[in-house]
């Protein structure tokens, strides 16, 4: 699977950013799909992941109430909205592919070493 991340920018803390990944490959659409983020001089760090149909959400703690993560496997792609963006929000987001074989094999969805597929990364700012 191939992935493409898009969507960062420069924004105010309050404001909203859309990120977008658009997967391509053979049976992207069962693949669980997964954002993290790494700040400058920090671990990459798990974000959200959505399961293949979209029932199975799950969220880091900071950023519950304030991002949405959804897919739309017509055009497999996966989202991640957003708001009430604050500073400490600021790092490079990659999108990542999790097969499911590596999930019955007992891989956790919010193991970045669990994900086979990575996107380049895109950026996102938040000013104070």
């Amino acid at each position: 699977v191939q992935l493409q991340a898009s969507g960062g920018g420069l924004v105010q803390a309050g404001g909203s950013l859309r990120l977008s990944c658009a997967a391509s490959g053979r049976l992207a659409s069962i693949y669980t799909m997964g954002w993290f983020r790494q700040a400058p001089g920090k671990e990459r760090e798990f974000v959200s992941y959505i399961n293949w149909n979209g029932n199975n959400t799950q969220y880091v703690d900071s950023v519950k109430g304030r991002f949405t993560i959804s897919r739309d496997n017509a055009k497999n792609t996966v989202y991640l909205q957003m708001n009430n963006l604050k500073p400490e929000d600021t790092a490079v987001y990659y999108c990542s592919a999790q097969s499911p074989m590596m999930y019955y094999g007992g891989a956790r969805r919010d193991d970045a070493k669990s994900y086979e597929s990575w996107g380049q990364g895109t950026l996102v700012t938040v000013s104070s």
